[in-house]
């Protein structure tokens, strides 16, 4: 026993105990190391390469897609809006086909009156302040007319 005690004491013991708790630090250090970096294996990064190559090819056109359906979506409302359009217009013409609607339109838009009947067209009163007013101008000399021509004008851009 007395030799085992010795050994357990002698430098060269201390030292291969060392080198052998060393070892097995260094062991697990690279374990773990491999445990981390065991992660992202060769395979998983061509896997990853492959999906983004598909998106970046993807991009372009499903962004063509998708502006594709927004124009179609654009043409459809303009045909509805023309078709819309279209009916209006398929009514005002029946509208045009009946002889009292046209009767109507001609009296209110053109002043026409039947045979027998007397037409009165009532003035503005409003015109015929500002005409009455324009007469005015006629009594000034040439240069004042001109002068509050220009102050008309200056005032109106303001």
């Amino acid at each position: 026993m007395a030799v085992k005690d010795r050994d357990r004491f002698s430098t060269a013991t201390r030292l291969r105990l060392l080198g052998e708790q060393t070892a097995a630090r260094v062991y697990r250090s690279q374990t773990r190391r491999q445990a981390r970096r065991s992660r992202l294996t060769g395979r998983a990064a061509l896997l990853a390469l492959v999906v983004c190559t598909l998106v970046v090819a993807l991009a372009y056109p499903m962004r063509q897609y998708v502006a594709q359906r927004a124009e179609i979506a654009d043409m459809e409302r303009q045909r509805q809006q023309a078709q819309e359009r279209v009916e209006q217009l398929r009514d005002l013409k029946a509208r045009w086909q009946d002889d009292a609607y046209a009767e109507q339109q001609i009296r209110q838009r053109l002043h026409y009156v039947m045979p027998g009947e007397t037409g009165y067209i009532v003035a503005d009163p409003d015109a015929a302040r500002q005409s009455r007013a324009d007469t005015g101008a006629a009594d000034r000399p040439w240069y004042s007319n001109v002068w509050d021509g220009v102050d008309k004008s200056d005032a109106s851009d303001r």
